[in-house]
């Protein structure tokens, strides 16, 4: 099925949109695990630890290995944490420097992203991840460096939460769009219908082998980015 958005701005989900959630869970998880109590000694990253000591439940004089055994066992259930994703960010960043892991997407996202910039629709990245690691997930794509195709960056520090409609006002805001000129592409029928409660247009992607795979979502439903022909 073809669907045919009218939009000035497409705003991106990453797990099981843009790229397979199993690849996030299992490679990038694995990198950061035996990574964690060292990140948490850092003075850079002490607001975050405090934020996760808050968050799990731990006394204040908590060590950096029972913060980091805490922060796994959040990692085990793909808890979407705040404090989490930005420790995990910090790591996956210098890790994609180092060149010691490598993104991935799926085949039809980097040509429509390509076309659709050429067509002028501005791009931005609305991610549980941090924007630490949205970033350099774009960056270091192996179909070229797609970073450049994208404006702005969001997650739940400067958005808020992905089921909350008001997040999706806050980044129309940001980027200065109206909600009906904002389109939403995500697998997840609960951010799907936050993103709709806000006036937003919504693609869903239902992919095979995807976590929501099957799911009932509002609205348009595609395979494949390549089942979407956007206008302005």
């Amino acid at each position: 099925m073809t669907v045919t958005p009218s939009a000035d701005v497409v705003v991106l989900d990453i797990e099981g949109t843009t790229s397979e959630a199993g690849f996030i869970l299992g490679d990038l998880y694995d990198y950061a695990r035996p990574r964690l109590e060292e990140a948490l000694g850092r003075d850079s990253l002490r607001a975050a630890r405090a934020d996760a000591i808050a968050e799990t439940g731990l006394p204040a004089g908590a060590s950096d290995g029972e913060v980091a055994d805490a922060l796994r066992a959040l990692m085990a259930t793909d808890v979407k944490s705040t404090p989490l994703k930005t420790i995990q960010g910090v790591i996956w960043a210098e890790g994609f420097a180092a060149g010691e892991i490598t993104s991935q997407f799926f085949d039809d996202v980097p040509p429509r992203l390509r076309a659709w910039a050429d067509q002028g629709v501005r791009i931005a990245v609305y991610s549980s991840g941090s924007v630490a690691s949205q970033q350099p997930w774009f960056r270091h794509a192996p179909q070229g460096d797609l970073s450049t195709l994208v404006e702005a960056w969001f997650d739940t520090v400067n958005a808020g939460g992905k089921k909350d409609a008001s997040s999706y006002a806050t980044i129309a805001d940001a980027l200065s769009v109206a909600p009906a000129r904002a389109l939403f592409l995500t697998d997840h029928p609960e951010e799907v219908a936050a993103a709709r409660a806000a006036g937003w247009q919504t693609v869903a992607l239902d992919r095979a082998g995807e976590p929501w795979a099957g799911a009932a979502f509002d609205g348009p439903v595609v395979h494949t980015f390549d089942e979407i022909e956007l206008a302005r």
